[in-house]
């Protein structure tokens, strides 16, 4: 089946910085500040922003790797906003560019890959794991 997806499609999704966001409260470290792991949600969810609603009725994309680097803290209240452009297509692979950003700095940034899926199929072999 081809794809409706182009390399340089682009995705941006945004939030503020809740208490339940940071590393104390997500598990990931001993302070207040937006924490490594709702950063890579972030982007991720720009990823699939960016491509998802081109693909056909019953496909979406899953997340297979990401290779990223948090560069800066930020606190409570701060907006934040994730960045994502498709670098690379190879068949149902999808390379993708990310950056997260707050209103002071770039705060992470590195690829992203994820992989188009038929998604009934895709959900029947994951319960065929439960019996």
């Amino acid at each position: 089946m081809k794809f409706n997806v182009k390399e340089g499609m682009e995705g941006k999704v945004e939030m503020v910085v809740e208490d339940k966001d940071t590393a104390l409260q997500f598990g990931s470290g001993g302070v207040e500040v937006f924490a490594t792991p709702m950063m890579i949600g972030l982007m991720e969810n720009a990823s699939l922003k960016a491509v998802d609603e081109f693909l056909p009725e019953g496909y979406g994309t899953v997340g297979t790797h990401l290779d990223v680097k948090h560069l800066g803290a930020t606190p409570v209240g701060m907006k934040v906003w994730a960045t994502a452009k498709l670098m690379e297509i190879d068949r149902k692979a999808l390379t993708f560019h990310v950056e997260a950003f707050d209103e002071v700095e770039k705060i992470g940034e590195g690829t992203h890959k994820r992989f188009i899926i038929e998604v009934e199929k895709f959900l029947e072999k994951s319960k065929k794991k439960n019996g």
